[in-house]
């Protein structure tokens, strides 16, 4: 069988760079101690790395405040649920979109069903992009929070956040934003996008090892903690600490995994982070042209790709997303994600659902433009052997799903 094409980036990327693993690895065989919780040498060098890497991600995402207040969590998934239950309380209203993942929308649905949160869902054009003022329009006097996500995981359509921002900023209402698409490929700046609060997985473009993400809590906005415990400092009190980042921290981290995101944050720094967003793109607009010009497909993404990720979601006329993601692995080794993708409102407007969702195309560093050509030659092929008869349809012709 031909070596794997792994296209599944959007849920993790694969593979991650070799020195991640290996210097990661090295550390913790070295120094994989309990850090800050003794006097050893041992110990001060796994917490200078803990706050080297504190510091980096602050830096990365624009911070200008304390690296302090970048907090460890296990995920992007973490992250939100503390951002969202530590800030809202009964009577809140919170503002999210169609757009998002389950990761906003389960929370958000538990506080609405069992702690009297009253949420409102604001939906996406044709393009695939939200309109800010429909956020400005659902702001109510009791608004707490709205919380989006920077890029959809299913469009990969990158959204105006800095816009949104502006708004919350000047109606007085937290913002919260969830970058765990775009963490690694797109520059971020917490200050650009006049965020409170930032959000971000370890695991996808940062390049970093799975169990790994955090937020940024910008100063002024209170979180309340969701979990107590040891901090490894002044242990004496019985209140857990209000201090960053201790006040949303508890516990021994991930040192392992936090050594592997320091390593994979100077693997991306040396890559720049504009020079891999510039080449995923290059070769996703060669996947998008190439299926244009197959038979029977259905393309869901932005027209104009400027404010885009490399993530693509497609569907094949009279097929499921799963018997063509199926197909692709099992004739084509290639690896893709079919189903909803944890968003299901986004499929609900889409009216995919019937489809089973879509098969969705994520694209890492490490792809090629052999690979790209593999996919395409994947899905015509399918399309022509197990798709409605080419002979129903336009030759190249595109429905757009948007």
């Amino acid at each position: 069988m031909s070596h794997l094409i792994y296209m599944d980036n959007a849920a993790t990327t694969f593979p991650k760079p070799p020195t991640v693993l290996e210097d990661a690895l090295a550390f913790y065989r070295k120094y994989g101690v309990n850090p800050g919780r003794s006097g050893t040498d041992l110990a001060r060098e796994a917490e200078d790395m803990v706050a080297e890497t504190r510091a980096s991600l602050a830096s990365f995402f624009g911070a200008t405040g304390s690296p302090d207040r970048l907090v460890f969590t296990h995920n992007a998934s973490d992250a939100l649920n503390i951002a969202i239950q530590g800030t809202l309380k009964p009577g809140d209203h919170v503002i999210t979109t169609c757009l998002d993942h389950n990761s906003v929308l389960r929370p958000i649905y538990h506080l609405s069903k069992y702690e009297g949160i009253e949420a409102t869902y604001v939906g996406f054009g044709t393009d695939g992009f939200i309109d800010p003022e429909d956020i400005d329009r659902a702001i109510r006097p009791n608004s707490k929070l709205v919380v989006m996500t920077h890029a959809s995981n299913v469009l990969g359509t990158v959204q105006p956040v800095a816009t949104v921002g502006a708004i919350c900023r000047t109606r007085g209402v937290i913002f919260c934003v969830d970058v765990a698409q775009t963490a690694g490929m797109l520059p971020i700046d917490i200050e650009a996008m006049q965020a409170d609060i930032l959000c971000f997985t370890g695991h996808k473009s940062l390049m970093g090892p799975t169990g790994t993400g955090g937020m940024y809590v910008r100063e002024g906005v209170t979180i309340a903690p969701l979990r107590y415990g040891g901090t490894g400092v002044r242990s004496e009190y019985p209140d857990h600490l209000d201090e960053y980042p201790w006040r949303l921290e508890c516990g021994t981290g991930n040192l392992m995994g936090i050594a592997g995101l320091l390593c994979a944050q100077k693997w991306i720094r040396r890559k720049g982070v504009e020079n891999i967003h510039a080449r995923e793109m290059a070769l996703f607009k060669q996947l998008v042209n190439g299926l244009r010009e197959v038979d029977g497909t259905i393309l869901y993404c932005a027209e104009n790709h400027d404010q885009h990720v490399p993530v693509l979601s497609a569907n094949i006329e009279g097929m499921t997303a799963n018997n063509v993601g199926t197909l692709l692995d099992v004739k084509f080794n290639v690896a893709t994600r079919t189903g909803l993708q944890c968003a299901p409102k986004v499929h609900e407007t889409l009216g995919t659902k019937a489809m089973k969702g879509t098969v969705r195309i994520s694209l890492g560093p490490f792809n090629t433009e052999a690979q790209i050509e593999t996919v395409i030659e994947g899905l015509s092929d399918i399309s022509k052997r197990h798709g409605r008869s080419s002979e129903q349809l336009l030759k190249g012709q595109v429905r757009n799903g948007l």
